[in-house]
């Protein structure tokens, strides 16, 4: 990836019971999908959850892959809420690597090692994804024009993976408007900067330019709305936890993460960022 190992680990290893506070008891750290009012955040990212499985076309005898698999979360869900066999997953986070072990997940095989790098020992029969792709691509090199190039390399490596008529549950975090005041731009770039550094969400044309020609996009859905619903439920579950936060990793951490989860939160509400599922179908000719 072009974040290296040591930003991600920027990103995600700051601790894993300091996530744990206020993601939901799974450790999703990606957009939820609310399909009802009432759904608790926990019930939301179940629901992200089986609209990627139906994407890949999913079944317990599928072995698939999860590139960029975080805690393990989706692991999770499709071992032990779909009873699908044989699942594995990669992640360049060392933090999330340990997590992933420690849950014993029958049928699960994890690596920790970049995914560009990574060699399957046989194809497999699907692939999800869900936002690892703003780690690919960044700042510098989409000023050079490079985004797509960089994107489609990713595409066509997710192809080289998978057998003739396979499927693919992706679903990526998008950039979208520029911000008009300078406070906003600097809470973005703070974001970029701080906690995701070395990272870039692209561009919603960017990623239908880069499927091609090795995935056919069958389906897409945006996922603006429930992003921000995601965030604004992370942001009241940080602050309910401030104090813990503030003793147990200090006033720093505390503070830039209310304002990076602040940022996301007006991010999704005044469309400077969106969010994206797609299903993929690999192109066999």
């Amino acid at each position: 990836m072009t974040s290296t190992k040591q930003e991600v680990q920027v990103s995600y290893d700051v601790s894993n019971e300091f996530f744990r506070l206020w993601l939901d008891e799974r450790m999703h750290y990606t957009s939820a999908v609310y399909e009802r009012d009432t759904d608790t955040l926990e019930q939301a990212q179940l629901n992200k959850c089986a609209v990627l499985y139906d994407y890949a076309e999913m079944n317990a005898d599928k072995r698939v892959l999860d590139i960029g698999c975080g805690w393990g979360s989706n692991l999770e869900y499709l071992t032990l809420q779909r009873g699908v066999k044989e699942v594995h997953g990669v992640t360049l986070s060392s933090a999330q690597f340990e997590e992933i072990k420690a849950r014993k997940l029958p049928g699960a095989t994890v690596w920790c090692e970049d995914f560009l790098t990574f060699e399957p020992k046989e194809k497999y029969d699907a692939l999800i994804s869900i936002e690892m792709i703003d780690h690919l691509c960044s700042p510098a090199q989409a000023n050079e024009g490079r985004a797509i190039e960089i994107y489609r390399n990713y595409f066509k490596r997710c192809a080289a993976c998978v057998k003739p008529g396979s499927y693919f549950g992706f679903q990526a975090i998008l950039r979208n408007r520029v911000p008009r005041t300078r406070a906003d731009i600097a809470d973005l770039k703070f974001t970029a900067d701080v906690i995701f550094p070395g990272g870039l969400n692209p561009r919603l044309e960017e990623l239908v330019a880069a499927v091609n020609p090795y995935w056919e996009i069958c389906e897409l859905k945006t996922r603006r709305v429930h992003y921000g619903k995601t965030t604004g439920e992370w942001l009241r579950r940080l602050r309910l936890h401030e104090k813990q936060i503030r003793d147990t990793w200090g006033d720093q951490v505390f503070v830039d993460y209310d304002r990076y989860l602040s940022t996301c939160v007006r991010a999704f509400a005044n469309h400077w960022s969106s969010d994206v599922q797609m299903k993929l179908r690999h192109i066999d000719v």
